[in-house]
Protein backbone atom coordinates (compact mmCIF):
# COMPACT_ATOMS: atom_id res chain seq x y z
CA UNK A 1 0.00 0.00 0.00
CA UNK A 2 1.32 3.46 -0.89
CA UNK A 3 1.78 6.02 1.87
CA UNK A 4 3.24 9.49 2.16
CA UNK A 5 5.41 10.98 4.88
CA UNK A 6 5.80 14.76 5.00
CA UNK A 7 8.36 16.93 6.79
CA UNK A 8 8.61 20.67 7.03
CA UNK A 9 11.61 22.45 8.54
CA UNK A 10 10.53 25.88 9.81
CA UNK A 11 13.99 27.47 9.99
CA UNK A 12 15.06 26.61 6.44
CA UNK A 13 11.53 26.50 4.93
CA UNK A 14 12.31 23.09 3.40
CA UNK A 15 9.44 20.72 2.75
CA UNK A 16 9.79 17.03 1.85
CA UNK A 17 7.08 14.63 0.71
CA UNK A 18 8.22 11.03 0.54
CA UNK A 19 5.97 8.51 -1.20
CA UNK A 20 6.45 4.78 -0.95
CA UNK A 21 5.38 1.45 0.39
CA UNK A 22 5.30 0.91 4.14
CA UNK A 23 5.88 -2.41 5.86
CA UNK A 24 4.45 -2.57 9.40
CA UNK A 25 6.33 -4.99 11.66
CA UNK A 26 4.41 -5.90 14.79
CA UNK A 27 4.54 -8.91 17.09
CA UNK A 28 2.27 -10.98 14.84
CA UNK A 29 4.74 -10.87 11.93
CA UNK A 30 5.88 -14.36 10.93
CA UNK A 31 9.21 -13.33 9.35
CA UNK A 32 12.06 -14.01 11.84
CA UNK A 33 14.33 -11.37 10.23
CA UNK A 34 11.66 -8.68 10.57
CA UNK A 35 10.98 -9.70 14.18
CA UNK A 36 14.70 -9.33 14.83
CA UNK A 37 14.58 -5.79 13.38
CA UNK A 38 11.64 -5.02 15.69
CA UNK A 39 13.50 -6.35 18.73
CA UNK A 40 16.69 -4.46 17.85
CA UNK A 41 14.66 -1.26 17.45
CA UNK A 42 12.98 -1.87 20.82
CA UNK A 43 16.27 -2.27 22.66
CA UNK A 44 17.64 0.77 20.79
CA UNK A 45 15.03 2.91 22.59
CA UNK A 46 15.66 4.37 26.02
CA UNK A 47 13.75 2.91 28.98
CA UNK A 48 11.77 6.15 29.18
CA UNK A 49 10.70 5.74 25.55
CA UNK A 50 9.78 2.07 26.09
CA UNK A 51 7.64 2.93 29.10
CA UNK A 52 5.45 5.13 26.92
CA UNK A 53 4.11 2.01 25.19
CA UNK A 54 2.66 0.72 28.48
CA UNK A 55 0.16 3.54 28.97
CA UNK A 56 -3.15 2.49 27.33
CA UNK A 57 -4.41 6.08 27.61
CA UNK A 58 -1.48 7.68 25.77
CA UNK A 59 -2.53 10.85 24.00
CA UNK A 60 -5.75 11.21 25.98
CA UNK A 61 -6.34 14.15 28.33
CA UNK A 62 -5.33 13.32 31.88
CA UNK A 63 -7.99 13.60 34.59
CA UNK A 64 -5.65 12.41 37.33
CA UNK A 65 -3.26 14.81 39.05
CA UNK A 66 -0.71 12.06 39.68
CA UNK A 67 0.96 10.46 36.65
CA UNK A 68 0.69 6.68 36.51
CA UNK A 69 3.79 4.72 37.36
CA UNK A 70 4.72 1.80 35.12
CA UNK A 71 7.57 -0.64 35.48
CA UNK A 72 9.27 -2.68 32.84
CA UNK A 73 12.00 -5.30 32.99
CA UNK A 74 14.90 -3.76 31.00
CA UNK A 75 15.62 -7.19 29.49
CA UNK A 76 12.00 -7.82 28.39
CA UNK A 77 11.33 -7.78 24.68
CA UNK A 78 8.94 -5.50 22.79
CA UNK A 79 5.41 -5.04 24.14
CA UNK A 80 2.40 -5.66 21.88
CA UNK A 81 1.83 -1.94 21.22
CA UNK A 82 5.32 -1.51 19.72
CA UNK A 83 5.74 -1.80 15.97
CA UNK A 84 8.31 -0.70 13.41
CA UNK A 85 7.46 1.00 10.12
CA UNK A 86 9.84 0.51 7.21
CA UNK A 87 9.38 2.88 4.29
CA UNK A 88 10.61 1.91 0.82
CA UNK A 89 10.52 5.27 -1.00
CA UNK A 90 9.52 5.58 -4.66
CA UNK A 91 9.40 9.35 -4.97
CA UNK A 92 10.62 12.38 -3.02
CA UNK A 93 9.30 15.89 -3.65
CA UNK A 94 11.43 18.70 -2.29
CA UNK A 95 10.25 22.30 -2.08
CA UNK A 96 12.06 25.26 -0.57
CA UNK A 97 9.46 27.91 0.19
CA UNK A 98 12.08 30.70 0.43
CA UNK A 99 13.57 30.20 -3.03
CA UNK A 100 10.57 28.45 -4.63
CA UNK A 101 12.97 25.73 -5.78
CA UNK A 102 11.22 22.42 -6.38
CA UNK A 103 12.88 19.11 -7.19
CA UNK A 104 11.36 15.70 -7.75
CA UNK A 105 13.35 12.52 -7.23
CA UNK A 106 11.90 9.30 -8.67
CA UNK A 107 13.16 5.77 -8.29
CA UNK A 108 13.50 3.71 -11.43
CA UNK A 109 14.62 0.20 -12.27
CA UNK A 110 17.62 -0.27 -14.53
CA UNK A 111 17.69 -2.91 -17.27
CA UNK A 112 19.32 -5.32 -14.82
CA UNK A 113 16.63 -4.71 -12.17
CA UNK A 114 18.63 -2.44 -9.85
CA UNK A 115 16.96 0.61 -8.32
CA UNK A 116 18.38 4.02 -9.16
CA UNK A 117 17.19 7.61 -8.66
CA UNK A 118 16.49 10.25 -11.29
CA UNK A 119 15.82 13.91 -10.50
CA UNK A 120 13.80 16.58 -12.22
CA UNK A 121 13.62 20.31 -11.51
CA UNK A 122 9.95 21.29 -11.64
CA UNK A 123 7.79 24.36 -11.36
CA UNK A 124 6.50 25.08 -7.81
CA UNK A 125 2.94 25.04 -9.16
CA UNK A 126 3.21 21.33 -10.12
Amino acid sequence: MMHQICWYFTESWDQFRINGRVDVIDGSNSDPEKLQIREKSWFGCSMKARLQYLDPEQGCPSVNEQPKEFSLDPCAGPVDAFCVLILDPDQVDYLNLKSNQKLKFMSRLSDNGEKYWASLKTSPEC
